[in-house]
């Protein structure tokens, strides 16, 4: 807590938006601390801002914030990456979500066999995106593909992220496998959560990357059409 030189209070993190003015009486606030009012925030203990959400912990005032940006009971963003939507919430309405309002598929079982299909050229020269949910051990997971620049190189990335916490993410492995004409890629790695964002997950090239030209070779054809098998697995590590 600071204070101005006629005695006006203000919280040390609202001081930065105020351009370091009172906002009572316009005097520049300078560092003087209300040790007063610090003592009696100190002694308060409140709600997680998350309380709706099911977390029942009381934290005092000055841990409170520390608890509520790492609080497991924090709404999740929501995972479809195909537009720029701010829908949050927890899992279960976020999975009624993805089906109801972005119409994506949805699987059960914890091996799948994923087909990508584009006949169009210019399609499969630009962006592929594409998203598909998978339940299995209780869980859901999504399934990513698409296509990005890797450098200069065109390439397609397939990944899968966890829908829950990192820490429960890590009980779990997956794997990814493409291939056509006697060849074949294989990729095993832990299913990323959602806390990370499929941006960051895309960016540190964490699942199966296939090349352009090795997509269009898997493919068969003129190699103008992307025609890719992708198989997998899921599984829960003892």
């Amino acid at each position: 807590m600071v204070q101005c030189l006629n005695g006006h209070t203000l919280c040390s993190g609202c001081k930065p938006r105020v351009h370091n003015r009172c906002p009572t009486c316009r005097h520049e606030l300078g560092n003087i601390r209300c040790l007063a009012l610090e003592k009696v925030a100190a002694s308060l203990e409140l709600p997680c801002k998350y309380q709706s959400y099911g977390c029942v912990g009381i934290y005092p005032y000055y841990s409170k914030l520390k608890h509520e940006s790492q609080c497991s009971y924090r709404p999740y963003s929501c995972p479809y990456a195909g537009s720029e939507c701010t829908v949050v919430g927890d899992i279960p309405f976020l999975v009624a979500h993805l089906k109801d309002d972005h119409k994506v598929d949805m699987h059960s079982g914890s091996t799948f066999n994923h087909r990508y299909v584009k006949s169009n050229p210019h399609e499969v020269e630009n962006a592929t995106w594409m998203l598909t949910v998978f339940s299995c051990f209780g869980q859901y997971f999504c399934l990513h593909f698409e296509a990005f620049q890797l450098g200069m190189a065109p390439v397609y990335i397939a990944f899968l992220r966890f829908m829950g916490d990192d820490n429960e993410a890590k009980n779990y492995s997956y794997s990814l496998e493409v291939g056509g004409n006697g060849r074949k890629l294989i990729w095993q790695g832990v299913p990323r959560s959602i806390r990370d964002s499929h941006r960051k997950v895309r960016d540190s090239f964490d699942g199966l990357i296939i090349q352009r030209n090795m997509a269009l070779f898997f493919s068969g054809g003129d190699r103008k059409e992307l025609k890719l098998r992708v198989t997998g697995r899921i599984w829960k590590e003892q």
